[in-house]
């Protein structure tokens, strides 16, 4: 029988028809998905626009509650609260479509599955929307407000805190977006072990090397280099990773004994 060159799972029964398409149809179903998730994100922003003085409030309420009294975010250049406002329209946007974003990532991955794996899609949408809004909440309330009463402590009768509001959203965002993905490692790591590429064993094995890894990506996010910003960022980060072993231990697949002869 001819084999089919350039295509993958041609040999597979089990695989997707779309999976044995060649690499460039395969980059055409990339720029697809992408287009469509650009265009759930752009509707995104739409519904946030029309609601992006509250939403406005809503994430710089934490900042505001630390200030002394009286005191306001400043901003020094002409347009540079109009993208405060289109960041925050933006990310708001990203957070109301990431149920479709995450529909097509599935989408675009699914041919790569069997037929036994594809049944996974709810828990895929659902898991990784819910890590993504379970990191930004954490930044919110706990991440990025203890940040911001450790920058505040040195208010004095010298110095006075008036953070620029550009400076503030730039250090929210970032945050945001690195706990929005660290959040994603349970999820990762159930599916990973449902499909027996990763053990609970090997997880552990690593612990060590994980903590290096996560105090390093504390380091780089936080915006000093103090041991308690790195701490604030890396602890939730250890939890992870240790939920994550627990995960793996419980969804891995079982194998069965063979019988003796």
């Amino acid at each position: 029988m001819p084999l089919t060159v350039g295509r993958f799972g041609a040999d597979d029964p089990e695989r997707s028809p779309r999976f044995k398409l060649s690499v460039l149809e395969q980059l055409d179903e990339f720029r697809k998905r992408l287009i469509r998730a650009c265009i759930g994100v752009a509707v995104g922003v739409v519904v946030a626009f029309a609601f992006i003085n509250p939403i406005v409030d809503f994430v710089f309420r934490p900042i505001r509650s630390i200030l002394p009294p009286g005191s306001k975010l400043i901003y020094t250049v002409p347009g540079e609260a109009f993208s405060v406002y289109v960041t925050l329209a933006l990310i708001a946007g990203i957070v109301i479509a990431s149920p479709w974003i995450m529909w097509q990532v599935w989408q675009l991955i699914a041919p790569a599955l069997y037929l036994k794996e594809k049944k996974f899609a709810f828990w895929f949408i659902f898991m990784t929307t819910l890590g993504f809004v379970g990191g930004a909440a954490f930044n919110h309330y706990i991440a990025f407000k203890m940040l911001m009463v450790f920058f505040a402590q040195f208010n004095s009768t010298n110095l006075t805190f008036l953070p620029r509001l550009d400076d503030v959203l730039d250090m929210y965002t970032r945050m945001l977006l690195v706990l929005g993905v660290v959040f994603q490692m349970p999820t990762l790591v159930f599916f990973l072990a449902k499909m027996g590429l990763v053990t609970a064993g090997f997880l552990a094995r690593q612990l060590k090397y994980a903590i290096l890894v996560i105090f390093i990506i504390a380091a780089v996010v936080t915006p000093s280099g103090d041991p308690y910003n790195q701490t604030i960022l890396a602890l939730p980060m250890i939890g992870l990773y240790l939920l994550s072993i627990l995960i793996a231990w419980i969804f891995a697949p079982v194998t069965k004994k063979e019988p003796k002869d």
